[in-house]
């Protein structure tokens, strides 16, 4: 007697089937955080070679006749800065580092009375 009231229900899914969880329902475009990979330029590596060879120029002006090397730094610091791209903080970063190291450069050429050209 038992064994003919089970068969007696009425067949229903073991769950309802919410919208949210049906994997028919079209939700939209998947939503992700991970951003394209962006392919660099070889300009891009040129950039910011030149931005260091601008810093490096720099700094040694500094030193070593800052007439004679430091203006061909900042205008390499600012090929770099027009190129742009990836290192383009590094490049205005070459260009203020390089009228620093002018003006300070020639200070001290004058208080060392060290030649400037």
């Amino acid at each position: 007697m038992a064994l003919a009231a089970v068969q007696a229900a009425p067949p229903r899914p073991a769950r309802l089937s919410y919208p949210s969880l049906c994997p028919l329902t079209a939700l939209g475009p998947a939503s992700v955080s991970a951003q394209p990979l962006r392919e660099d330029r070889p300009g891009d590596s040129i950039a910011g070679l030149l931005a260091a060879l601008a810093l490096f120029a720099s700094l040694i002006g500094l030193a070593y006749r800052p007439v004679r090397l430091i203006p061909f730094a900042i205008v390499l610091a600012l090929i770099a800065t027009a190129m742009g791209g990836r290192h383009a903080r590094l490049a205005a970063a070459a260009v203020f580092v390089g009228g620093l190291c002018f003006i300070v450069g020639l200070a001290l050429a004058v208080i060392t009375n060290n030649p400037i050209f």
